[in-house]
């Protein structure tokens, strides 16, 4: 689905985290990133692959990365999210869509015979400097620590 590619220099986002913080592609600057985008809070899917990446945090910070995720919903949306199922990483609230178009994963998807466009999950690894080294589209939300390590 999306247009970027292995090698491709990470597109900058700036957007707020559940904090109110705003962050951006440069406040990760000589650390790995794990850009995860997922569809919605509190669904199944999106629950399975938050609470995955929770079990396993101090493996991947232990590996060196750190993580964020991204979705189309609000900053109260995702501190109830966080406060729900305890997560200990940030969640940046995209509710313009900015950095999901930017990183092309939004799009038409189809559900139970429906058509609406939205949010493919995708995750992205972006190296030290700013370069995307692997993007993972056939996400396995109760597996994906294992697929980023």
């Amino acid at each position: 689905m999306t247009h970027l590619e292995k090698g491709d220099k990470a597109p900058d986002f700036k957007g707020i985290i559940q904090s109110g913080e705003t962050v951006q592609l440069s406040d990760y600057q000589g650390k790995k990133l794990v850009l995860y985008f997922y569809p919605k809070d509190s669904t199944p899917g999106c629950t399975a692959q938050a609470c995955n990446l929770r079990d396993n945090y101090q493996q991947l910070l232990n590996n060196g990365y750190q993580i964020l995720g991204v979705s189309p919903d609000s900053v109260k949306r995702h501190v109830n999210f966080i406060n729900k199922n305890e997560l200990p990483f940030d969640l940046l609230a995209d509710t313009d869509l900015e950095t999901i178009k930017a990183y092309g994963i939004w799009g038409l998807k189809k559900f139970m015979g429906r058509e609406y466009d939205g949010v493919h999950r995708t995750t992205f690894i972006i190296d030290e400097n700013g370069i995307i080294e692997d993007i993972i589209q056939k996400v396995k939300t109760k597996d994906h620590t294992n697929q980023i390590l």
